[in-house]
């Protein structure tokens, strides 16, 4: 069964999440008070409605319980997004996320009911410090538990060599879980395995092992 999304405000946010979960090939629903945002939104919903999600009668309407995750969306209209995350657990939501612009927001849709809170300003600039503080950094993806996974381009010191001669799960606690090559992603890696110089791999591990080891591959320093 194909999954179905509600997103309850479609400003910026909320129109490129719809966007996007069309693209991946789901069902939208989507609200907002604004006449304008409902028609820009139109092409990637299955149906989307004018109206106000805090009133009780109407989110009640919209059938909150059969959808598999609500989105709250709402923008700086934080009371707003505190009360619509409320109702939407006490009528059955299965799964509610809502969006905060400030840490304290966080605290408070998580205590009232939200599943998952997504913190874009704050996620994006931790992203892009991350991203651009250390070199050979190309992307990487936050796991629980000060985990993550990397993507690096491959050092130097390591073009030629086999992932068993780098040893790096023994030395550093890192594993190479995948090599991309030509942009195209390969998971099927072995001690063998040799590492290229265009190429990138793919590591996990605690990211204070992670910095480690590159950071004495490479010789620099923070």
């Amino acid at each position: 069964m194909n999954k179905t999304f509600l997103v309850i405000g479609t400003g910026e946010f909320g129109f490129y999440l719809c966007k996007k979960l069309y693209d991946l090939g789901y069902e939208i629903m989507a609200v907002d008070q604004d006449e304008q945002h409902i028609e820009a939104v139109l092409p990637y919903t299955v149906n989307s409605l004018i109206g106000d999600a805090t009133n009780v009668e109407f989110l009640k309407s919209l059938g909150v319980d059969s959808f598999d995750a609500c989105f709250v969306t709402v923008g700086d209209r934080f009371q707003d997004s505190l009360e619509i995350t409320s109702l939407l657990k006490e009528n059955g939501a299965k799964r509610v996320v809502s969006r905060a612009s400030r840490e304290i927001q966080r605290k408070f849709l998580l205590r009232n009911g939200a599943d998952y809170v997504v913190y874009p300003e704050y996620e994006m600039a931790e992203w892009t410090a991350i991203r651009f503080s250390a070199e050979g950094i190309l992307d990487y993806i936050e796991l629980p538990g000060d985990n993550s996974i990397f993507e690096y381009a491959v050092p130097e010191a390591w073009a030629g060599k086999t992932i068993l001669e780098i040893d790096v799960r023994k030395k550093y606690h890192v594993i190479i879980i995948g090599i991309v090559k030509n942009g195209v992603l390969n998971v099927d890696v072995d001690p063998k395995t040799v590492l290229e110089k265009e190429d990138s791999i793919l590591v996990t591990g605690k990211d204070e092992n992670i910095e480690a080891c590159f950071r004495t591959v490479r010789g620099t320093h923070r």
